[in-house]
């Protein structure tokens, strides 16, 4: 086998040669944005370029129209580069899923070429709609993510950090319905559904002085009515429920749901409540391959931002279905600065960012955070690491065969902060994937020119920023 090193330098050449053809791509996805289960071009166009360059592609996985899986290799070590493809309704590639997708594939053909050398499967998944609903949740919960032993991709950001911080989240849809009568005429006879939100916002309002800094509750209105001299009968609101963790989550949710309740309660109106996309969990990093993946980018030139403490951090963190992923195989989602000219995740000017010469550089730079022969990996037993929080001498077991078995997460909607399975060793078996949530929705069906998602109105306004502060996380 080649020294490390060498095998290094072939990897850098490979993703050197590839960098014009991705960032082509990477452009080409920007200027046709395409929205959540809709990314049938941007899908096309990232499993052509890996299908080019010797990947078997399997079109439609779990499912999913737009999911794809383009894998290279054959060795015992599976590995998994997530893509995103989706974009923002109304901005566009304002979280920059574009360079999320160049990058990808710069990492996942590089790292193909070295493949039998290192013992690896490289596995690319387009994973669709990270942005509404969960994609990646979906495609865990129904087995696409079986088999592999670690997980990895990048975020475009204002700031660089290898680790990843990030809430957990679930969205609800509140709709009220009332009684319409004449505003004017004969306002009594009506039941005001737009009064239940008002209720509602501001009993929030006032729950957030008890609530701790961690948790963040934001919403629009979806539906306030149709006329000013009617009273409003039928209302609907979609609202963000954040939390440190699932658990936090779970505690929270139920005091804001109270809120909800009280809108109705004062008005009249009757109230129903819907989910319309998939918890996402906190994200769990891996430390070792962080520290990897720090390492090889800094020796790539990459300057990473200074530390802040993890309040700091949480405080400026979004939300993202990678997080779900991590809950059950080990993974990293470090954030790669771009040239952001003060701008934000999610704002236009963001938007724009994405395709200038920071960005196109992040494409190359940001890529596997390791190579070298399995001996070198972080996670073997001879590494003399603890494996997710198991001992180094099961750390070639799965995770259905070892000593964390009873406690396998059920990585969506768990209640708590799972324990981490132990990370095969180059030889071992793969891990099992956790059982997905009794009662599970299907493949959701989003509607764009209706706005509907199964039958449920799609979110427009994903998230505010209310101040200009650091960001350490992507911004779902």
């Amino acid at each position: 086998m080649r020294e490390p090193h060498q095998l290094k330098e072939q990897v850098k050449a490979a993703a050197t040669q590839l960098w014009p053809a991705a960032v082509e791509l990477s452009h080409d996805i920007h200027a046709h944005p395409e929205l959540a289960f809709e990314e049938h071009r941007t899908a096309a166009a990232v499993s052509k370029l890996l299908e080019t360059h010797g990947f078997a592609v399997e079109h439609a996985i779990a499912g999913l129209d737009t999911a794809f899986l383009a894998t290279a290799g054959s060795g015992p070590l599976v590995v998994a580069i997530c893509a995103e493809l989706d974009a923002l309704p109304e901005v566009g590639h304002a979280c920059g899923h574009n360079v999320i997708a160049a990058a990808a594939v710069t990492a996942g053909v590089s790292l193909a070429g070295v493949a039998d050398a290192l013992g690896l499967t490289v596995r690319v998944y387009g994973t669709p709609a990270e942005e509404v609903v969960g994609g990646k949740v979906i495609l865990l919960e129904r087995g696409a993510f079986d088999g592999v032993h670690a997980a990895m991709m990048i975020h475009p950001s204002p700031d660089e950090y290898a680790d990843f911080f990030c809430r957990a989240t679930i969205d609800v849809d509140v709709t009220y319905t009332g009684k319409p009568a004449h505003a004017a005429a004969a306002p009594q006879e009506g039941i005001n559904a737009l009064d239940a939100v008002t209720v509602a916002q501001v009993a929030i309002g006032v729950l957030r002085q008890q609530l701790p800094s961690s948790v963040i509750v934001s919403g629009i209105i979806l539906d306030g009515g149709t006329a000013a001299n009617v009273i409003p009968a039928n209302t609907r609101v979609r609202y963000d429920i954040r939390a440190s963790t699932l658990a936090e989550l779970e505690q929270v949710q139920e005091r804001v749901m109270n809120c909800f309740r009280a809108g109705a309660v004062a008005t009249g109106c009757e109230m129903q409540v819907e989910h319309h996309s998939r918890p996402y969990s906190e994200f769990q990093a891996d430390d070792a391959m962080n520290g990897c993946y720090r390492r090889n980018a800094e020796a790539l030139g990459r300057v990473f931002s200074p530390d802040l403490t993890t309040a700091e951090r949480l405080n400026a963190a979004g939300s993202t279905d990678m997080a779900n992923i991590s809950q059950a195989i080990p993974s990293i989602h470090p954030m790669v600065r771009l040239e952001t000219h003060g701008s934000f995740n999610h704002q236009p000017e963001f938007a724009r960012c994405c395709i200038e010469e920071s960005a196109d550089t992040a494409i190359l730079q940001a890529g596997p955070p390791w190579h070298g022969p399995p001996s070198t990996w972080p996670w073997t037993p001879s590494s003399g690491n603890d494996c997710w929080r198991g001992r180094a001498d099961v750390a070639a077991q799965p995770l259905a065969q070892g000593p964390l078995a009873s406690r396998a997460p059920d990585v969506v909607g768990s209640s708590g902060r799972a324990d981490r399975r132990c990370l095969p060793a180059a030889v071992a078996a793969p891990a099992q994937r956790p059982p997905p949530v009794a009662g599970a929705a299907p493949h959701p069906v989003v509607d764009h020119d209706s706005g509907q998602c199964d039958g449920h109105p799609r979110a427009v306004v994903r998230r505010t920023h209310q101040d200009r502060r650091r960001r350490a996380g992507p911004a779902r």
